[in-house]
């Protein structure tokens, strides 16, 4: 089977790290040690020309704006037309995506579609392709560094990763392709901004009180997803850390949510 336009894998190697923030929000309290077993995790999200193979191959429905997400509809008509505005650029036309956007993260999809992905993908490569639980998706952004707050250290840095450093250009911005800033010390491109990025667990504030010290995965079920990392719109700094947990309904899909996908063990 070819490789051509199919994610690259970092190895993440098994043992401790800490999780979560005491100086962060209750939600991502307690800071506590969690031990994984070696997992490997895409090195950037997943771009638009690698979902582009998806869909043209099993004919999935491509990424556009269509019916609006919980968190639209709830903010009236204005919130409805901005993100239909905002969202047109990302917007596929049938089973081609933007021609100047292939080698940016895919963007449109919802939490199903990127579970859709990664069965395809499972298929193709013959290996159980998955989302990222949380803590893996935290342990590979901090890059080995140790309870910092950005996968590079102490500061936010707009020479590091893509988001809103200036609100007052948010019309002119956007996402930028998967590799255009360095990778974090793991090797993974856009683990801070660029796109927010599903992974596999519902969400529950108070997870981190009662969370196995190994391998955890959050409850079986939920209301809420949970999307790491922080997108391309985000300006706050405390939304772009390690950290930071956000919970979405389920239903959603933005210009700003992508994903990138794991695999358990590192032969990859």
């Amino acid at each position: 089977m070819s490789d051509e336009l199919l994610p690259a894998f970092a190895a993440i190697p098994a043992g401790p790290f800490v999780m979560g923030s005491d100086d962060g929000p209750a939600e991502e309290r307690p800071a506590h040690t969690v031990h994984l077993d070696e997992f490997a995790i895409g090195v950037q999200l997943v771009t638009n020309g690698e979902y582009g193979r998806f869909v043209r191959e099993t004919g999935y429905r491509a990424p556009a704006v269509d019916d609006l997400p919980l968190v639209v509809r709830a903010g009236g008509a204005e919130r409805e037309r901005g993100f239909r505005a905002s969202g047109d650029a990302y917007s596929w036309k049938g089973a081609h995506p933007p021609g100047d956007r292939l080698d940016h993260p895919v963007t449109l999809v919802r939490w199903d579609d990127a579970a859709a992905y990664c069965r395809w993908l499972t298929k193709v490569l013959g290996r159980a392709v998955r989302l990222p639980s949380e803590a893996e998706w935290e342990k590979a952004a901090r890059g080995g560094l140790d309870r910092k707050p950005y996968p590079w250290g102490d500061h936010l840095n707009p020479d590091r990763a893509n988001f809103l450093s200036d609100p007052r250009r948010k019309a002119e911005a956007g996402t930028t392709a998967c590799r255009h800033y360095p990778p974090n010390g793991y090797g993974l491109f856009d683990a801070t901004g660029n796109a927010w990025e599903w992974v596999h667990d519902w969400y529950d504030p108070a997870f981190y009180g009662v969370s196995p010290g190994k391998n955890p995965v959050g409850p079986p079920v939920g209301e809420s997803r949970i999307i790491r990392g922080g997108g391309w719109p985000t300006a706050e700094p405390a939304m772009l850390t390690c950290s930071h947990r956000h919970q979405v309904p389920s239903d959603t899909y933005s210009y700003a949510i992508g994903f990138r996908v794991a695999m358990t063990g590192v032969d990859a």
